[in-house]
């Protein structure tokens, strides 16, 4: 693999929402079937999460969220909007946000939008037609020849998917310029009650996009980042940990708290075998991007590659901030470390020539990226 990557943009809704804030709202929300204030406080401050965003969020604070898309349940029974009136909300919504991602990443890869000749779409979180991908043709401009691709329900890992097609693309034409945006509307998918996963999940999903361009490194002589190499793999006896399915009143999560132990216990050779294909080693590799999909998954594969806090510092910044965004959450990741500046404790970032960047979805499917800098 060979895909060159020129640049990197992300975009946050405009407003969010404090997380402890959050923790009062969900507990508002759901009415008589509801889990006790001092609990939901209890959880959502464990998600080490401190903001969140969300385009249902028309104001800063609460009242604007509550009053607007997600009103108060009236009864056990109600489990608020449906599932159309949500997937409205996406049609409206995720693609202002993409638009913002991808014009981020074409100003900072002096690539203009008539000369991407390959467009690839992520996203597990809504399904319209004219979509995201259209749109972006629309208001950026890209030719009305461009090649259009979208990857549909992958989950947290659909950025790696995406960028595998990408690097297709750059490998067979290479001539190809191509950009890569994922978009996810976390949010429209809060569910009421008290499920534990919809629990968890209603505490650390967020709002987000990011988008990358690239193209082959044959047909570029820049110096940066180039994706390599990557993995993937299915781990066994899994399935039933994780799961994305499509109900009458949203998406509803399936999320076992069995997930760390699962990644952990096969991640050290899954990540030592893709660096042998190179010639590395652990040692080698200068920055870890993990996909924040919780503190729990965070440490978990520290331990289990014997790394330490400040290797995952970035993956934690962008939780804290941020929250779990699902696919676009490893390109606000990518975005930092690509970018240079300075790491959270404020030293300077030195260049790093190896990167090693994982996320983990339903399956449960480990996704692998090695990423080069000249």
């Amino acid at each position: 693999m060979t895909l060159a990557i020129l640049g990197i943009g992300s975009a946050a809704p405009q407003h969010g929402i404090a997380q402890r804030d959050a923790a009062v709202l969900a507990g508002t929300l759901a009415g008589p079937a509801g889990t006790r204030p001092r609990t939901l406080s209890a959880i959502y401050r464990q998600t080490q999460i401190e903001n969140r965003g969300s385009v249902l969020l028309e104001d800063p604070g609460t009242e604007a969220f509550a009053q607007t898309f997600f009103p108060p349940a009236s009864n056990a029974a109600d489990a608020g909007p449906t599932t159309a009136e949500r997937m409205a909300r996406y049609t409206c919504a995720a693609g202002p946000l993409a638009i913002t991602a991808a014009e981020r990443a074409l100003a900072r890869s002096d690539v203009t939008a008539a000369q991407i000749t390959h467009l690839v779409t992520c996203s597990c979180t809504g399904f319209a037609t004219p979509g995201v991908d259209l749109e972006l043709c629309r208001v950026l401009g890209l030719p009305a020849g461009v090649a259009r691709t979208h990857i549909g329900f992958m989950g947290c890992h659909g950025a790696f998917n995406a960028l595998r097609a990408a690097d297709a693309f750059a490998a067979t034409t290479p001539a190809a310029v191509v950009l890569v945006v994922c978009v996810e509307l976390c949010s429209l998918h809060f569910q009421y009650g008290a499920a534990a996963d919809s629990i968890v999940a209603n505490s650390i999903f967020a709002d987000g996009a990011g988008a990358v361009v690239g193209r082959s490194a044959a047909a570029t002589n820049c110096r940066g980042w180039r994706l390599v190499d990557q993995a993937s793999t299915i781990l066994p006896d899994t399935a039933d940990q994780m799961g994305w399915t499509i109900g009458d009143h949203g998406f509803e999560m399936t999320l076992s708290a069995e997930v760390p132990g699962s990644i952990a216990g096969p991640l050290p050779g899954l990540i030592d075998e893709l660096l042998a294909r190179h010639g590395l080693h652990r040692a080698d590799v200068n920055h870890w991007a993990v996909h924040p999909g919780g503190p729990r998954v965070l440490a978990a594969v520290e331990t289990a590659l014997g790394l330490t806090p400040e290797r995952l510092a970035v993956s934690r910044s962008v939780l804290a901030e941020h929250g779990n965004m699902s696919s676009g959450t490893i390109l606000f990741v990518l975005e930092q470390l690509f970018g240079g500046g300075e790491e959270p404790n404020g030293r300077p970032r030195a260049p790093a020539e190896t990167c090693v960047a994982m996320a983990f979805g339903p399956g449960l499917t480990a996704e692998l990226a090695v990423f080069r800098a000249d």
